[in-house]
């Protein structure tokens, strides 16, 4: 396939068209799915302790399908993760029972520790050594493009229409980029000679290296800043008298600069090394939440928190290419492990903001996760300083 002027439309690019259309999908159920859950609680608490619940059956999934992953073609394990979310997002536009409901959820979040496994194997194996940090912020920029239009269309359609009708859209987006991804034939039947179906030895071999250990502290830190943002932020503006669209808006404004950036920042660690990159954007972005703490208007508090996107465009792209040259050709086996961290940070905030809200003002959650990304700041001083641009 290729463009009228010539230009090839590699695997890469295909890859980013799919995930594009795909989160798309994804962000207009993430915009709304913390109010979704809300409707039936009418307590952020609870909506934090079922959301701890998700993380929790997610970190477990990315640790028990490593032999799925490695014995398997990525790009079947995708496929079937993607049709999957079609599906489950189109029951839920239907039904209205919580207990369904946390069921469906519960698939969900097994699911998709396969589908984001997958999808990075096969992108890394799409990419060439040089190239790593490059293709990874190019999707990355692609994916925060889908969260750009994504809350957008979710603002827009919440106004006008029930939930129901966002489950419907996101389901047939979803549906579209899975006939995207089969039409393109991206295929890696790769498969390890070895299967590492011990988990307790995959986690202790992962960990027992000092720079794995820290690549999966630095690149779990964000998650916990991003509980804030999509969990805890949607509620505190319903709850604060505002309309729910504008829950949209402000994720919609919040994904900007990471699509005017995170490209360039890709680009810019692959020259000039990681580290700086993520001391750089943590302490841009625990600076700048702590200041909400102190600031009572609502409008400035979500003003702020836009600016400290520019923080998160640093760091977002960084670790992961960071993690993958770091682990070689151990990427497969290591590759779920590393990703659990997307769900322990996510659990411990999750949790940890939880109680802080049944006994403390909305405002603590600003110091509590402002004050840790500067500790993630300290930590990232330790990190191994790789400039990918050095290589020949």
């Amino acid at each position: 396939m290729k463009f009228k002027r010539g230009l090839a439309f590699n695997q890469v690019d295909k890859l980013g068209l799919v995930a594009l259309i795909s989160s798309t999908g994804l962000a207009i159920i993430g915009t709304i799915w913390a109010i979704y859950l809300d409707s039936f609680f009418h307590n952020a608490s609870y909506v934090g302790f079922l959301s701890t619940f998700f993380a929790i059956v997610t970190f477990a999934s990315y640790i028990f399908t490593v032999p799925i992953i490695e014995k398997n073609s990525k790009s079947k394990i995708y496929s079937i993760a993607v049709f999957t979310y079609a599906i489950f997002y189109f029951v839920l536009a239907i039904v209205t029972n919580l207990y369904v409901v946390i069921i469906i959820g519960t698939i969900i979040s097994i699911i998709s520790a396969l589908k984001i496994t997958s999808f990075g194997l096969i992108l890394i194996d799409k990419s060439k050594n040089k190239d790593v940090s490059k293709n990874v912020g190019l999707v990355y920029t692609l994916f925060n493009f889908a969260w750009l239009l994504g809350p957008l269309i979710a603002g827009i359609i919440i106004k006008q229409y029930t939930m129901n009708v966002i489950f419907y859209l996101a389901s047939g987006l979803i549906f579209i980029s899975f006939l995207l991804f089969r039409t393109f034939e991206i295929t890696d039947n790769k498969k390890s000679k070895i299967i590492d179906g011990n988990y307790k030895k995959i986690l202790i071999d992962y960990f027992k290296n000092k720079d794995r250990r820290l690549s999966y502290i630095i690149s779990g830190g964000m998650h916990i800043w991003l509980t804030l943002i999509y969990v805890y932020i949607p509620i505190y503006i319903v709850e604060s008298g505002l309309n729910a669209s504008v829950v949209g808006f402000f994720l919609f404004a919040h994904v900007t600069p990471l699509i005017l950036l995170e490209y360039y920042f890709g680009k810019l660690a692959g020259k000039i090394g990681f580290k700086k990159t993520f001391i750089i954007g943590y302490s841009i972005i625990g600076t700048i939440t702590i200041l909400c703490f102190f600031i009572p208007n609502i409008y400035m508090q979500l003003g702020l928190i836009l600016i400290a996107s520019i923080g998160l465009a640093m760091i977002e792209p960084t670790t992961e290419a960071y993690f993958f040259d770091l682990v070689g050709k151990q990427k497969e086996k290591f590759y779920g492990p590393y990703n659990t961290t997307i769900d322990v940070n996510s659990i411990v905030a999750l949790f940890l903001s939880a109680i802080i809200l049944l006994f403390l003002p909305y405002k603590f959650l600003f110091l509590f996760i402002g004050i840790i990304m500067l500790i993630f700041a300290g930590i990232s001083l330790k990190t191994k300083n790789i400039v990918e641009g050095k290589r020949g």
